[in-house]
């Protein structure tokens, strides 16, 4: 490995963290690596509600420069019902954390990316512009994704989740707070009423050409579709 790769510890939900990862933390802090610490606090799990989660996250991100001296902390609240980070629980959560600790510190801050719909469908598109938007806007300078339909089954994800992560980041960067937060309320509201029919989307070969490694037509299409929600939404990056 390179100098300049980052080695993972993970703490554990809440709060906690076992004697494994202490050792291993140990050993990358007396070594001098680059260390990226995760932790993804639950909410409506032990943590409870949106305030008490975010005080759970904001812990576990000042604990893993203290307690494992990481070089950078890697978050991703999550929904404990649906098992993503691109509900608007999870989002506030992941907003409020963020600005918290950087209005007080210099620290470099991640989040992670699991989005309820597969690839190569508009809903996978649109929260993963929400979540970048969010973490873009509250000022998290590391976005980490994005592991498609929730991140368990193989295959599930592409690099046009990685485009539209970018580009919403650039859509909203240096745009006023409260201007964002109406844009991501609706944009919210576009996917969040169908949680329970989500699109299972995609797997990577079905929506890409594995010799040439470039997206489909339909996949193409798709993004499309996307860009003109969010650019209907407010958001002029792609008109430019």
């Amino acid at each position: 490995m390179r100098p300049s790769d980052a080695h993972e510890v993970s703490q554990l939900n809440e709060l906690k963290i076992d004697v494994g990862a202490l050792v291993v933390g140990a050993h990358y802090a007396l070594t001098g690596q680059q260390v990226m610490v995760e932790q993804m606090p639950i909410f409506g799990g032990y943590a409870g509600g949106l305030e008490s989660t975010t005080i759970v996250g904001v812990a576990t991100t000042l604990n893993s420069f203290v307690m494992l001296q990481a070089t950078w902390h890697l978050d991703g609240p999550v929904h404990v019902r649906w098992g993503i980070t691109t509900a608007r629980e999870a989002l506030a959560v992941a907003g409020h954390i963020s600005r918290a600790v950087e209005e007080h510190s210099d620290v470099i801050l991640g989040n992670q990316y699991y989005t309820l719909a597969g690839p190569c469908t508009v809903m996978c598109l649109l929260e993963t512009a929400a979540q970048a938007i969010t973490d873009t806007i509250s000022g998290r300078e590391i976005l980490s994704g994005v592991a498609s339909a929730k991140g368990v089954s193989t295959d599930m994800f592409t690099a046009m989740e990685a485009r539209m992560m970018g580009e919403a980041a650039y859509a909203v960067a240096g745009m006023d707070l409260h201007e964002v937060n109406v844009i991501l309320d609706k944009l919210v509201a576009t996917y969040e009423k169908d949680y329970k029919t989500a699109p299972v989307g995609k797997k990577f070969q079905e929506c890409y050409d594995v010799t040439t490694l470039t997206p489909t037509e339909e996949h193409v299409k798709v993004y499309e579709e996307a860009v003109r929600i969010l650019t209907d939404l407010g958001l002029t990056y792609w008109n430019k």
